[in-house]
């Protein structure tokens, strides 16, 4: 019988994903025309991910995809010294102290009404409810301030049909792509230069200012927050729920609670796929590669290989929290998703949510649901 996660998979990629499980058998590191030298395995996709010689800005990486978009300077598609320079300047809006004050203030009226329609014995679509908070978190991000739940709504659907452009396949987006990608992020970049200009310092974009980042910086890394933020906390927090409810597991909160955000993680791998670009001749695992060649690393392979769901066990160290990256890319949003996921999840839990219905998204990046019911138990 199919599992509910497979199917889950299925509903978004029926052709891909069937490839992407049978790739996983072929070895640590195989060579497979079209796509490139495929990563398996977790250890050695952290020694890709550390090596310098393996690039974000060359052919093949993420840099065609989103250098049209975005332009030359920001963190997804940059390298050496002009991409540490950089994220050493985000990084104070980054601090677990900030992104956890942030979203106490921007999620504590959805989540107080949440708890309240699940005190009441409502059936809430937690998909819907998702989209709300983190568009709601996201807007302030980039300066909309407060917004009301349909334009955050439409701020994620946004977000959703840009990143659902990219492929297994995707070396670069086409023409017509790129125009519609960038129909939706200037609108982002041309709310994020005001709030740059005009923003006090209490505000994201006002502290980018006296952090000493360029407009032009500002506004491309509001560009790629929306773009790799959103998404991950919204399409997570549901599954993260169908999990616990599958498997019987109800967290006590505190260590239990991260241990079960940690594993369900890992299942869920956010970022199921990770790109890098070969500069210098080199091998990934037993396989030799040259300059310009591509490096598709196969994180949800490298996930699952430890076995189903399981909070109780612990990740291996080459393991741990792979789908944020490693070395000098790891995510630097991470604080900020962690301390939304948490928020939610403590809230949620205080009601022992169960799953009364659901149904899998079709068409998107990253698995998961199109709508999933809960009620308290």
């Amino acid at each position: 019988m199919i599992s509910r996660d497979t199917r889950l998979y299925l509903a978004a990629h029926p052709f891909a994903y069937p490839l992407v499980r049978l790739l996983a058998r072929l070895g640590p590191a195989v060579r497979v025309p079209g796509l490139g030298v495929v990563v398996n395995d977790a250890a050695t996709a952290r020694e890709v991910l550390t090596d310098r010689r393996f690039r974000k800005d060359g052919p093949g990486s993420p840099a065609d995809l989103w250098t049209p978009v975005l332009g030359p300077s920001v963190l997804l598609n940059m390298e050496g010294e002009a991409h540490l320079a950089l994220r050493r300047r985000l990084a104070p809006l980054f601090t677990p102290g900030y992104a956890g004050g942030l979203v106490d203030d921007v999620l504590a009226a959805p989540l107080a009404a949440l708890s309240a329609r699940l005190a009441k014995g409502e059936t809430v679509d937690l998909v819907d409810a998702m989209r709300v908070m983190a568009g709601a978190v996201i807007c302030r991000v980039i300066g909309l301030g407060e917004v009301p739940e349909e334009r955050a709504r439409e701020l994620f659907r946004d977000g959703e049909r840009v990143v659902s452009m990219v492929s297994l396949r995707s070396r670069r987006l086409s023409d017509r792509q790129v125009a519609t990608a960038r129909e939706v992020l200037d609108r982002i970049g041309d709310t994020a230069a005001a709030a740059y200009r005009h923003g006090g310092e209490g505000t994201v974009m006002g502290r980018m200012r006296a952090l000493g980042l360029s407009e032009a910086e500002a506004r491309g890394a509001a560009g790629a927050f929306f773009l790799t933020g959103t998404e991950t906390v919204a399409t997570f927090v549901p599954r993260l729920v169908a999990l616990l409810h599958d498997h019987r597991v109800t967290p006590s909160g505190g260590d239990d609670l991260d241990a079960a955000v940690e594993e369900a993680m890992r299942v869920t791998t956010p970022t199921p796929v990770m790109l890098r670009s070969v500069a210098e001749p080199a091998r990934v695992g037993r396989v030799p590669v040259r300059p310009g060649d591509r490096v598709l690393i196969v994180t949800h392979n490298c996930a699952r290989a430890l076995g189903p769901f399981d909070p109780g066990r612990a990740h291996p160290p080459e393991l741990r929290r792979l789908w944020f990256g490693a070395g000098a890319h790891f995510c630097i949003g991470y604080p900020l998703a962690m301390a939304e996921i948490k928020a939610v999840a403590e809230v949620l839990l205080t009601h022992r949510p169960r799953v009364t219905g659901r149904r899998a998204a079709r068409g998107v990046l990253i698995p998961t649901y199109q709508h999933l019911w809960i009620k308290a138990t």
